[in-house]
C-alpha cells in the first residue's frame, strides 16, 4: 500500500471535516433541518462568489449549470458568442447548438487568454447577441481569463455576461458583482474542496431580465422554478442531501481562512510550481495568463507524456493530469489548488523528477524541489 497524492484539477482532495460529515446519518430534505443547511449554504456562497444576488444548488457536475445559463438565458434561433480556447471553452459552443441556438465562436489559441477587445468588436458588430460565454480559468490549458476587462464590455451591452469559474472559484479572485458577471457558475469538486456531484450559480437582475423574456427548453435546469423553490429556502428536486451538508462544512473552513488568505496560498503554491517547471528546464504552456489554479507544462521532447503521468499514477501514487484533445501526450498539468499544501507540491514535484530522471531526461536533480522550497521559504 503506498500513500496517494492528488493532484489534479478536479477532483481535488478534501479536507477531514468534509470527510467526516459525509459520515452523518441521512436526514430528509423537506424538513426545518435541512432547510437550515441549506439557508447556512445558500448565504455562503454568496461570499464565495463575492456577490449579493441568490446563489442556486444545483445537484450535477458543473457542466449542469452551464447547461442551466444557457437554455435559460436563449432559445432556439438566438444568437450567443462563446470565447474557446480550450476544451472547457469550447463546451459552451457545444451546450447552445445542441438546443438550436446559435454560438458565434471566438477562437483562441490555446494556452493564450481572449483579447477583451475582441469581445467588443463582435458585440459592437451584432447587438442582438443575447449573452457572451467564457471562462475564468480553462482547465486544459492553465489559462486565466481578464473577465474584469470583459465584464466592462458586457456593462455597456444587452447581452449577458456569463463565467465559467468551475475551475476557479474558491482558488483565484473572482468579484462577480464588482466586475459585473451575470451569471457565474462553478462546481463542487475543485476549489470547494468537495467531491463532485453538486454545481452553483449566481444570477443578477441583468440576467433575470433575460430569463424573464425566455422561454426556456428546460424542466431540470429551469431557473424560474429553482427561484420559486430558493425563496423558501428550498430545492425544486431532491437534493444530494449529503452533499450539501459537506458544503457546510468547505464554507465554514473558507469562512475561517479568509478569501484574500486563501488566494495568496493559491498564488504561493502556483508561483512555486511554476518557478520548480522552469528549474528544471520545462516549458509553461501560458506565460502571461497562467493560472494559480493549475498549471499547465509542455512535455519535453523525446518524452513520452502519457507514459509519464501514468507512470507517477501507477508506480508512486502522485495523479497528475495529462493534456487533451489537441494536447494530449504534449503537456502535463499540476494542479494547486483546494485543500493542498506546500508539502503537497513538493512530493508532486519531487515524484515527476524521479520519473523524469528514469525516461532519460537530462537536468540536475533536485533543482525543482530546491526552487520551490526557496519560494516557501520567502513566504514565511
Amino acid at each position: 500500500m503506498k500513500k496517494k497524492y492528488l493532484l489534479t484539477p478536479g477532483p481535488t482532495p478534501l479536507p477531514p471535516e468534509v470527510l467526516l460529515s459525509q459520515a452523518q446519518p441521512i436526514i430528509h430534505h423537506r424538513t426545518p433541518d435541512f432547510q437550515e443547511i441549506f439557508k447556512e449554504v445558500c448565504e455562503g456562497l454568496k461570499v464565495i462568489f463575492q456577490t449579493a444576488n441568490d446563489c442556486f444548488v444545483l445537484t450535477s457536475s458543473g457542466t449542469g449549470a452551464m447547461e442551466a445559463a444557457v437554455v435559460n438565458l436563449a432559445s432556439k434561433g438566438d444568437t450567443v458568442l462563446t470565447v474557446q480556447g480550450g476544451k472547457f471553452g469550447e463546451r459552451w459552443a457545444e451546450i447552445a447548438k445542441a438546443y438550436g441556438i446559435n454560438a458565434e465562436v471566438i477562437d483562441v489559441e490555446w494556452g493564450q487568454a481572449v483579447d477583451p477587445k475582441e469581445i467588443e468588436k463582435k458585440l459592437k458588430a451584432n447587438p442582438k447577441i443575447k449573452a457572451v460565454f467564457t471562462t475564468l480559468c480553462e482547465t486544459s490549458t492553465g489559462v486565466t481569463t481578464d473577465i474584469q476587462a470583459i465584464g466592462k464590455i458586457a456593462k455597456g451591452a444587452q447581452a449577458a455576461l456569463v463565467v465559467d469559474a468551475i475551475s476557479g472559484l474558491g482558488a483565484i479572485d473572482m468579484k462577480t458583482d464588482a466586475w459585473g458577471v451575470d451569471i457565474c457558475v462553478s462546481g463542487s469538486q475543485k476549489g470547494l474542496m468537495l467531491p463532485p456531484g453538486l454545481a452553483f450559480m449566481s444570477v443578477s437582475k441583468k440576467a433575470w431580465g433575460i430569463i424573464d423574456g425566455n422561454k426556456a427548453a428546460a424542466y431540470y435546469f429551469n431557473l424560474k422554478a429553482a427561484k420559486k423553490a430558493l425563496d423558501k429556502f428550498d430545492t425544486a428536486f431532491t437534493p444530494a442531501i449529503t452533499l450539501v451538508i459537506a458544503l457546510k462544512e468547505a464554507l465554514k473552513i473558507m469562512r475561517k481562512d479568509g478569501l484574500e488568505n486563501i488566494f495568496t496560498r493559491h498564488k504561493r503554491l502556483a508561483v512555486a510550481t511554476r518557478t520548480a517547471m522552469k528549474a528544471l528546464g520545462l516549458e509553461l504552456l501560458s506565460v502571461d495568463a497562467a493560472s494559480d489554479a493549475v498549471t499547465a507544462v509542455r512535455v519535453p521532447e523525446g518524452i513520452d507524456g502519457e507514459k509519464l503521468v501514468k507512470t507517477m499514477r501507477d508506480q508512486y501514487g502522485v495523479t497528475i493530469a495529462g493534456g487533451q484533445a489537441q494536447l494530449k501526450g504534449k503537456i502535463f498539468r499540476i494542479a494547486h489548488m483546494g485543500f493542498i499544501e506546500e508539502l503537497d507540491i513538493i512530493a508532486g514535484i519531487c515524484c515527476l523528477e524521479k520519473v523524469l530522471t528514469q525516461m532519460g531526461y537530462k537536468f540536475e536533480l533536485g533543482a525543482g524541489v530546491r526552487a520551490a522550497e526557496e519560494v516557501f521559504l520567502q513566504g514565511e
